[in-house]
């Protein structure tokens, strides 16, 4: 039989519960209940051995109410339809490219407030520590300073990761509550970059390179070298991974599991390469190829997912957001988990006020750091990430930001306005409220 990793259970002074949960001498559950909960408790791929199982054990946990991305899913499948029939043009390939385009500032935000989310926190000056990033950055590529771009790229991050870290020694040091903290930091740091920009109120970037970063494209075959590349490596690591695992006698996913996970990744890849290498442009100037900020994207939410899912700190952030004292018994270092999750939340945030500023090929006051850190919010909550802690990914601000970005460019299309789009926003995250606090009390009645 496959051995299966068992977590790190924090010390207890309580003698261990009788089966199922009952005292000493209780009547024990019956065993059809006692499976249901095992296949809760666990992930489909410990209880499966072929793909109709795993089915099987997924449709049980979303029972349980572990939906998982199936909302977000769902309900961007439904905007798509709506604004469709309401308009053509909106899964037009131009559009969805710059409906992709157009997201990336609140899916890089969102993935950073996830870092927050996951504690149970928040993080309210993101949106204003993204312009403070976005306006070092230009002031150092600017005349008198002429900085080469990348050397302005690094001290912008690393000045907006000195931000975070400072905002969460305050947090977990002086015991001050996240909110106060982060929401002086919305004050404070909007005041910053307005008296960085100076009486102007406004900075142009002449950087063609930076420019290019939220505004530049792929070539059509550049696009599909990087995505044979990315599959390869995706695929090669998976599979590298169950044959690890099944050597050492441990649980791995089905074959058949393995392999429609990759064709799933490849279909996507394929179609969204597609989409973006169809010409965006006019009869006399082609437009074509896949915008490097995609590629920003994928590589920060690539690189947050493997932080967060493979290495010892991602499990202390999950372990401190479920349970902060029991983590605290099993050793984590609770002060360290949460500055260093606030600095890497203000270090995402840097990254979205450069893409922001490459964007717009400018830096100014108009910035809405409040309106955007919102959007940051509920982008991350929209995605399937928890407002409660313990429960979340990276993957939940992209997909929260391309709803959020799908609204605005679907309501665009139409005419609405800004006042309606407001409006649809926040119905959509008062669903995502609503299905997360359901599914967290089927969850709790499951546990029972």
């Amino acid at each position: 039989m496959s051995q299966v990793e068992e977590p790190l259970r924090p010390p207890s002074d309580e003698s261990p519960p009788a089966p199922g949960g009952e005292e000493p001498g209780a009547p024990t559950a019956a065993p059809e209940v006692l499976t249901a909960e095992a296949q809760l408790a666990v992930a489909p791929v410990i209880v499966a051995d072929t793909l109709g199982e795993y089915l099987r054990g997924w449709v049980v946990r979303i029972r349980g109410g572990e939906t998982g991305v199936l909302p977000v899913i769902a309900g961007m499948a439904l905007i798509a339809v709506i604004f469709q029939i309401l308009n053509s043009k909106f899964l037009s390939p131009g559009n969805l490219t710059n409906l992709l385009v157009q997201g990336a500032v609140v899916m890089l935000l969102a993935m950073g407030e996830v870092f927050a989310l996951l504690l149970g926190e928040i993080d309210l000056s993101i949106g204003f520590v993204s312009g403070v990033g976005g306006v070092v950055m230009a002031e150092l590529v600017v005349y008198p300073r002429n900085w080469p771009w990348w050397a302005a790229v690094v001290v912008a991050l690393a000045l907006t990761a000195a931000i975070g870290t400072f905002q969460g020694t305050l947090i977990t040091r002086l015991g001050l509550p996240s909110f106060v903290v982060t929401l002086g930091g919305l004050l404070g740091w909007q005041g910053v970059m307005i008296m960085i920009l100076g009486p102007g109120g406004t900075i142009p970037i002449p950087n063609n390179v930076i420019a290019d970063f939220a505004n530049g494209n792929l070539t059509p075959l550049a696009g599909w070298v990087v995505l044979v590349v990315v599959v390869g490596a995706f695929a090669a690591f998976t599979v590298a991974r169950d044959v690890r695992r099944r050597r050492q006698g441990l649980v791995a996913p089905p074959i058949s599991v393995t392999t429609l996970k990759l064709a799933t990744v490849t279909a996507v890849g394929v179609a969204v390469v597609l989409i973006c290498n169809s010409n965006r442009g006019t009869l006399f100037t082609a437009v074509r190829g896949v915008p490097w900020v995609v590629l920003i994207v994928l590589v920060v939410v690539s690189a947050w997912t493997f932080l967060l899912s493979k290495t010892r700190f991602g499990r202390y952030v999950y372990a401190v957001g479920g349970n902060a004292e029991a983590a605290r018994r099993a050793g984590v270092n609770l002060a360290r988990i949460r500055t260093a999750a606030f600095m890497l939340a203000s270090l995402t945030a840097g990254m979205a006020g450069i893409i922001y500023a490459s964007r717009l090929r400018s830096v100014s006051t108009s910035l809405d750091g409040g309106q955007l850190v919102l959007y940051a919010v509920a982008a991350a909550v929209i995605g399937g990430t928890s407002l409660f802690g313990g429960r979340g990914k990276a993957l939940h601000g992209v997909l929260g930001g391309l709803v959020i970005a799908a609204i605005a460019n679907g309501m665009g299309l139409l005419g609405l306005s800004a006042a309606s789009q407001y409006i649809v926003t926040a119905l959509v995250l008062l669903a995502a409220v609503t299905i997360d606090s359901v599914a967290r009390r089927g969850r709790s009645q499951t546990q029972k």
